[in-house]
């Protein structure tokens, strides 16, 4: 039971440098780039275009909702880390209940969901790069997973930082003046925000849209390790409970003086206003290229009554686009969704790669203790080698990098190859797994962050009803497939 009240206390980080000011704060917007360039390779090239070719404008409302809500979740997990200094996960191992309940729901679905998510994606950069130049679906597949890989294993943050941020300026650009060129009448476009379900839903074929949208569970912690990373609020700190000289098991805020917890607190705040822009920054830009593809689905598939399927979706598009633009049109989409599937396997890479380090090495934190107690002691060489591996981040991250993200999905690419069929797995486990970490980082919030410092009533009502909505969209899934009506 101690423990248990240990576990529970209020956490913040013990100090926090100056937040930038004036122009300077733009040199911080990097995370909410690379977040965009994540968020939209599967869920906007892919899923948004068939949606807007069988429903037109009709769902472009669920959209918007979703983008809304999206923003709320992942301002919400990078909150928690600007407070606290933390990841999310070790959030979430903190959580009273069996010892890492909460590590092993997150940890072991989205295993499924990066082995699938990245050769669906790679399967779809092959069939759009094999439109347009020679050689075949699987050499460019396996080229684009290669050198994602190798850009991510350098360990270069800045490097991926800079990279996704020019890919998204590019991406953003080619969308939005594709769409632009074919735009609907403004009272077509607008009749679809009235919320309402087309007579012929099917909730089979929008799930893995609804759940791709803007990244979906997966991107939503993401965003805590790229703000981790980017230090928002000072650099990730050492357990609070369990490190701090002294402490004793208790919270490191009590022994606070007052002035300098006030100026604390307001440093934080401060963070907390760059970080909540950068969300709304990723999530805006990751928004227009959704509704441009929505609208590229409903002004040149629809009329022709094409619903992209298997490794056609590249081809559908690009030879529609070319009647409209000739050649120019058809090397613009060709080069923007190459952009927009290459940038997000990186970001995905990067991104799977630091949470499934940080898991691994919660899950394993006993057995690294005693291993840094007993080196030296042990005969076992090889033993503590395996341990000393473990205990690197960096070697985990890579080598989660290059098996989960990498050669995985090369195997399920090849023994699948049509895109849709492999990310539609990915969008289900998604969209069934967001309710679960909007759940958990909401009590996560509302328990261990100091008062002062809590997201206030807007986030919480917003991050329930994001819960609700998900929860929903699982629950109606599930019915529709075991043939139940509603």
């Amino acid at each position: 039971m101690t423990q248990l009240r240990e576990r529970q206390q209020v956490r913040m980080r013990s100090h926090s440098p100056k937040p930038p000011q004036g122009w300077n704060r733009f040199k911080w917007y990097g995370p909410g780039l690379i977040w965009m360039i994540s968020s939209v390779g599967s869920g906007s090239v892919l899923f948004t275009p068939r949606i807007g070719s069988r429903y037109e404008y009709g769902l472009l409302w669920m959209a918007l909702i979703v983008i809304f809500l999206m923003w709320i979740m992942i301002r919400e997990v990078g909150w928690y880390t600007v407070v606290t200094g933390k990841t999310i996960l070790e959030g979430y191992r903190d959580l009273p209940g069996p010892k890492n309940w909460a590590i092993w729901l997150i940890f072991l679905p989205q295993l499924v969901a990066a082995v699938v998510t990245v050769a669906g994606i790679a399967a779809l950069t092959g069939s759009a790069l094999m439109i347009a130049f020679p050689g075949n679906q699987a050499l460019y597949a396996t080229i684009t997973i290669i050198l994602s890989l190798i850009l991510v294993i350098s360990g270069r943050y800045k490097v991926v930082e800079l990279s996704t941020s020019i890919m998204a300026g590019v991406l953003v650009a080619v969308a939005i003046i594709t769409a632009v060129r074919v735009f609907p009448p403004v009272e077509q476009l607008g009749g679809g925000i009235v919320p309402g379900l087309p007579e012929d839903l099917d909730f089979e074929f929008i799930i893995p849209w609804v759940g791709f949208i803007l990244a979906g569970a997966a991107g939503i912690m993401w965003f805590s390790y790229w703000v981790a990373a980017r230090e928002y609020g000072g650099p990730v700190e050492e357990d609070n409970n369990n490190h701090q000289p002294g402490n004793n098991g208790h919270s490191n805020r009590e022994y606070l003086d007052e002035d300098y917890q006030q100026r604390l607190n307001s440093r934080l705040k401060k963070w907390i206003r760059i970080m909540s822009t950068t969300a709304a920054i990723g999530v805006i830009g990751g928004g227009l290229v959704i509704v441009a593809f929505m609208i590229l689905g409903a002004e040149l598939l629809a009329p022709e009554g094409i619903i992209p399927e298997g490794i056609q979706v590249a081809e559908d598009l690009t030879r529609l686009l070319s009647e409209v633009w000739g050649v120019f049109g058809y090397w613009l989409l060709i080069i923007g969704v190459t952009i927009a599937l290459a940038g997000t396997i990186l970001s995905n890479q990067d991104g799977w790669g630091r949470m499934f380090a940080d898991a691994t090495q919660i899950l394993m934190e006993p057995q690294l203790h005693q291993s840094q107690v007993e080196n030296g002691h042990n005969g076992n060489h090889l033993q503590q080698w395996i341990f000393s591996k473990l205990s690197n981040k960096e070697w985990l991250k890579n080598s989660y990098a290059i098996w989960v993200t990498a050669i995985l999905p090369l195997i399920v690419f090849f023994l699948v190859r049509d895109p849709v069929d492999i990310l539609s797995v990915g969008g289900v486990v998604t969209t069934v797994h967001t309710p679960v970490v909007v759940f958990l980082t909401l009590y996560l919030n509302r328990v261990q962050l100091p008062q002062a410092l809590r997201p206030g009533w807007f986030s919480l009502i917003f991050m329930v009803l994001s819960g609700l909505f998900f929860t929903g969209f699982a629950i109606l899934y599930f019915l529709d497939l075991f043939g139940m009506e509603f």
